[in-house]
């Protein structure tokens, strides 16, 4: 069976990011890195993100992107609109990695990295 699309997207230097990557090519998975800090995010993926996974799994609050950002632009992302606008202006604000396994209507969409979780997903996809 073929092997779907994979793309990652995330920040390089980021621990989680380093571990889904070192887990990825483990597998023997191959994958497209997206990354936020030199292509930004891409502002036409954000809905079908949002609708997979929803903004407060989205939007990391627990980082220190988000701590020292001004009470009035946290506000701002309570909904959907100005959490994209957020996430645009701010890639570190997103949580990490976010990662499209597939392409099209079938494309799972994880956020985050969880070994298990992964491996339970790669064998619903059929990878290898």
């Amino acid at each position: 069976m073929k092997t779907p699309h994979i793309t990652l997207y995330g920040i390089p230097n980021c621990d989680t990011v380093k571990k889904a990557r070192a887990w990825l090519t483990g597998q023997g998975l191959e994958y497209t890195f997206h990354d936020f800090k030199k292509q930004g995010v891409p502002p036409e993926r954000l809905p079908a993100w949002l609708a997979a996974v929803g903004r407060d799994k989205l939007v990391n609050r627990q980082g220190t992107t988000w701590r020292k950002l001004e009470p009035h632009v946290q506000a701002a992302a309570q909904d959907d609109a100005g959490a994209m606008q957020l996430m645009q202006a701010q890639p570190s604000v997103v949580k990490r990695p976010v990662v499209e396994w597939g392409q099209g209507t079938g494309t799972a969409i994880t956020v985050g990295f969880d070994a298990a979780a992964w491996s339970a997903l790669q064998a619903t996809l059929g990878h290898p």
